[in-house]
């Protein structure tokens, strides 16, 4: 095993012995009290089961078989969710075929972050987790369930659906992903549209037919964003079938998957031999191979917070220096965009999961000693799912990369790093992706130009006032400020001036979406300005210095002239009424920072 990984997975334990056994205590106490189909009153069941058929009333009165709970992000609006249409009752009828029953539990919201870019409503996509996770939760809370499917793709949605799941840890949990949609435009093709929309070159209609040519059908976008990050994430965790995360929708093999991830869910509960609940599946080791997974593929940096908050669900305490001390452990071995111009379909022809993990296992920089929803260890992972015949099964994934542009090798990786460093100073603490930078490092060290919103740059970027050197701040974007929008539609200007030669970079309490690429940025700096971090002191003309080789992250103004200043006041009342957002006043006033996961559940009473 590589030392570093044996050692920030250690720490991870020690750190968190306490919340860890809590955690452990509580959902063992849950397994001794549930299901509990044998003691509800006669209408507690009745209600229960009233949709039924005849048979399926027989055997949940019966208590030997098992009742699975469905809960589904679907909506049709998004490519990613809109197959799940069909999977209920392709689960009903594969759990029926085994002799068990599955009930569609409860639905829960899932926003595209694509669509609200830019826009309002993308106030509301960081929190949107937290309420996930409180759906799934209430679809649970009947108590009726033997084991969940949980069918989610996209950016909030999966970290939500996982957090839930492991408030009910005791219940055998399986992953159900749908696909990617087919490759379309290219993505580097897209990006220089985009740019020349940015620069006035082309027009609206030339945006939008890249834009459809690219989002072009049902399935998941095919970047290496957020989405196709949580996949591979949840996948190395050992929550998916292996090999399940990239096969397309609506092909043969990905319902053979659909349905043999429903009959596994039968297989894990605590009426048979094999009782693999959740929470014992994602432990400290788990956690680690997620973090190995992501930053071993330059994923996205939303999982900094992500990931922490599904952590601390499960009761372990992660940071970002365990993010960065594994980033400098693990080698980089995808070019997937924004980090390259493949798309995650190239990805799995060139080799894909199984031969990923094969990888990093032969390198010992997974843990092999762990649970999974199919078994010991992660072996099984090596394989890919095929259809023989009709019948899936799993054979020997490839040795070797079928094009090693696209997946490299341990031996000779694109970096001998990992996608993520964290950045430190006075201004406070970030991180930055630095998997798709131009340079294998970023030194900058120019004048700030302050906006209090993202919306201000494009007047300044059209007027030419950032035509020169510079760092951009972009401050109270932050989780209690105005709940950590995206700022991806900074992109395209930043990347025009990047291009024209100049050194720019950002600097921003908010987000970045997981297609950031080129222009460095450090993200997610916290203390942010609305809680009184350093950023609400800064004013245009202050040198800042951006460095990912000292992990400097420095205000260079003396502190005498800081102590006098008076940090800039948040005007931010448009950001708090109108598409839904004054409803979500009280979880922003409750978010932790980015570090501790931005996040308004499990941490109220160490707060209060």
């Amino acid at each position: 095993m590589n030392p570093k990984i044996a050692e920030v997975t250690q720490r991870i334990i020690e750190r968190s012995k306490e919340t860890r056994k809590a955690y452990l205590e509580k959902i063992e106490a849950a397994r001794r009290q549930g299901p509990h189909r044998g003691v509800l009153s006669c209408g507690n069941l009745a209600h229960g089961f009233a949709a039924c058929g005849t048979s399926e009333k027989a055997d949940l009165r019966s208590m030997t078989k098992a009742n699975v709970a469905i809960v589904s992000a679907y909506n049709d609006m998004l490519s990613a969710h809109q197959p799940y249409e069909t999977y209920p009752a392709l689960i009903r009828e594969a759990v029926k075929e085994v002799g068990s029953v599955a009930q569609f539990a409860g639905g829960v919201p899932a926003m595209c972050d694509g669509v609200t870019q830019g826009q309002s409503g993308m106030d509301l996509s960081l929190m949107s987790r937290d309420n996930i996770a409180q759906g799934a939760a209430i679809a649970l809370s009947h108590n009726m369930f033997d084991s969940t499917l949980m069918l989610g793709i996209c950016d909030k949605i999966v970290p939500g659906l996982l957090m839930g799941a492991l408030t009910f840890g005791h219940l055998p949990t399986v992953f159900v992903p749908a696909g990617p949609m087919p490759s379309g435009l290219p993505n580097k093709e897209k990006a220089r549209v985009r740019q020349e929309f940015a620069e006035g070159k082309v027009g609206r209609d030339a945006l939008l037919e890249a834009e459809s040519q690219s989002y072009h059908s049902a399935g998941t976008c095919t970047f290496y964003g957020t989405a196709n990050s949580n996949q591979l994430v949840v996948e190395m965790m050992g929550l998916h079938l292996p090999g399940s995360s990239f096969v397309n929708p609506g092909t043969p093999l990905r319902d053979a998957l659909t349905k043999a991830a429903a009959v596994q869910a039968t297989r894990l509960t605590d009426l048979g031999d094999n009782y693999t609940p959740i929470g014992h599946i994602v432990d400290a080791k788990a956690i680690v191979n997620g973090l190995v997974g992501l930053l071993a593929t330059g994923g996205s940096t939303n999982h900094t917070m992500h990931l922490i908050a599904v952590a601390r669900a499960a009761g372990y305490i992660v940071n970002w220096d365990d993010f960065s001390d594994i980033s400098n452990a693990v080698p980089l071995l995808t070019r997937i965009y924004p980090n390259g111009s493949a798309d995650i379909n190239h990805f799995v022809a060139a080799g894909g999961m199984s031969l990923l993990i094969k990888q990093l296992l032969d390198a010992g920089l997974l843990h092999n000693d762990v649970k999974t929803i199919v078994g010991e260890g992660l072996d099984l992972y090596t394989k890919e799912p095929v259809l023989k015949d009709g019948e899936l099964e799993w054979r020997d994934g490839p040795t070797e990369s079928l094009d090693k542009e696209v997946l490299a090798t341990v031996e000779a990786p694109f970096k001998p790093d990992g996608g993520l460093s964290v950045l430190d100073g006075n201004l406070g603490r970030g991180v930055i992706k630095t998997s798709a930078l131009r340079t294998p490092h970023c030194n900058i060290k120019a004048p700030a130009v302050v906006f209090e919103d993202q919306f201000e740059l494009d007047d300044a970027f059209k007027s030419g006032k950032l035509d020169k050197d510079c760092i951009v701040v972009v401050r109270f974007q932050g989780p209690s400020a105005i709940g950590m929008p995206e700022l991806h539609r900074l992109t395209p200007p930043l990347g025009v001036l990047q291009d024209r030669g100049f050194k720019v970079a950002l600097v921003t309490d908010g987000r970045m979406s997981g297609a950031s690429g080129k222009v460095p940025a450090a993200i997610h700096v916290t203390p942010e300005a609305y809680k009184g971090g350093l950023l609400a002191k800064v004013q245009d003309g202050d040198v800042i210095e951006l460095n990912t080789e000292t992990g400097a992250l420095t205000l260079h103004v003396d502190d005498e002239t800081l102590a006098a200043r008076e940090a800039k006041p948040a005007n931010l009342a448009h950001h708090h009424t109108g598409m839904g957002r004054e409803m979500f006043a009280g979880i922003r006033a409750i978010l932790t920072g980015a570090e501790e996961g931005a996040c308004s559940l499990f941490y109220t009473q160490e707060q209060a």
